[in-house]
């Protein structure tokens, strides 16, 4: 989604070269002025991404994970990824030691990040890397962790098929989310029976496409709407007809307005 809203440009974020953890957790804290993505990789330990300021996307193979700031995106230990990041955004990423979470998935999940975890964070990250795990900092570590273990989990997540015949299709609409054309003129356009396209996008999502696609334009909207744009223009930009039918389909989806999803803002202009 990101490269949909002006992040075409990114520029390569560079990924730590660490042997090892120097301790159970370790922080990194950026600041990045400009729309930034990492290679493909993956890290013998877990990954914490989360943005304290704005808007940042975890691409693997057979998904995209999104995260507006109060949010957080744990990727397992092992897991082949890329991590894209909007301009001016406030990273802080966490590397934990896999034993800290041993009932963590093999897919990533995203983690309601509450006030206290979000604290504990921030203070974290201004620690040395081998800060003291036998005094104050250790134990803040401990605290920190076990509110990262009971952090709610949140569904900010696009399934991607990896069917080859499907790829042109949803690179498209992933570039332009108001694209308009139904999965039948996808299947004409492919040389497809719309029967088969269907069945074969069922089995790779989980989700038929008219619920992929509403999913993906909703996902669309949250870098937009943490720049503070107009939600008319986002409604537009996202494919939806009017204003109210944005705000129904976001509401219905996430449970709260556009405004209240991201960055704690609950107006924005008309």
């Amino acid at each position: 989604m990101m490269s949909t809203n002006g992040h075409t440009g990114a520029s390569l974020r560079l990924v730590p070269e660490l042997d090892a953890l120097p301790r159970r957790v370790y922080a990194r804290a950026e600041s990045l002025r400009q729309a930034a993505v990492t290679k493909w990789h993956e890290h013998p330990w877990i990954q914490l991404s989360y943005a304290i300021r704005g808007v940042m996307e975890v691409q693997i193979a057979n998904g995209r994970y999104l995260a507006p700031p109060q949010r957080a995106i744990m990727i397992p230990a092992g897991l082949p990824h890329c991590v894209t990041s909007a301009p001016d955004t406030e990273m802080r990423s966490l590397y934990i030691r896999s034993e800290e979470f041993p009932e963590l998935s093999a897919q990533c999940e995203i983690l309601e990040v509450q006030p206290l975890a979000r604290e504990l964070i921030r203070t974290f990250s201004t620690f040395a890397q081998d800060y003291d795990e036998d005094n104050e900092e250790g134990r803040l570590v401990s605290v920190m962790i076990d509110q990262l273990r009971e952090a709610p989990r949140t569904d900010l997540h696009l399934p991607w098929p990896a069917d080859e015949r499907l790829q042109p299709m949803c690179r498209h609409i992933y570039a332009h989310p108001d694209h308009p054309d139904t999965l039948g003129d996808w299947a004409k356009r492919l040389g497809i029976s719309e029967k088969t396209i269907t069945r074969i996008f069922q089995k790779e999502t989980s989700l038929a496409f008219r619920a992929w696609r509403q999913r993906l334009r909703l996902l669309s909207s949250l870098p937009m709407l943490e720049r503070g744009e107009r939600v008319t223009d986002i409604a537009l930009a996202c494919g939806y007809d009017s204003t109210s039918a944005f705000i129904s389909a976001f509401r219905s989806h996430f449970g709260v307005t556009p405004g209240g999803l991201v960055s704690g803002r609950y107006d924005l202009p008309e």
